[in-house]
C-alpha cells in the first residue's frame, strides 16, 4: 500500500492555469507534479537566482537513470506547462 502525504506549505507555487495538476512536496523547494490521474509527470525545482525566483522543469529519463532538465521558467505555471506538453 502507498500512501501519499501532500504537504502544503507558504512556499508551494500556486498554480493558475492548471487545475488539474496539482503539486505535491518532495523535498526542499522540489515538488512532484501529479496529473488529474495521480500519475508524476514530472518535478518542478525552485532555483534561486540573481533576479528572482526561478523554476526548473525536470523529467526522469529511465534509460540512464536520471533527470533531466526540460528548462528554466519564471513562473511555475510556464515549466509545468512544459511538463504537460513534454509527455
Amino acid at each position: 500500500m502507498t500512501t501519499v502525504i501532500e504537504a502544503r506549505s507558504s512556499d508551494t507555487p500556486t498554480l493558475t492555469s492548471h487545475p488539474r495538476v496539482r503539486l505535491v512536496a518532495a523535498a526542499p523547494s522540489l515538488w512532484r507534479v501529479l496529473d488529474s490521474a495521480g500519475i508524476v509527470i514530472g518535478h518542478l525545482q525552485q532555483v534561486a537566482h540573481a533576479r528572482g525566483t526561478r523554476f526548473r522543469a525536470r523529467r526522469f529519463h529511465r534509460p540512464s537513470q536520471a533527470f533531466r532538465d526540460i528548462g528554466e521558467f519564471w513562473s511555475a505555471d510556464e515549466a509545468v506547462e512544459c511538463l504537460r506538453f513534454a509527455r
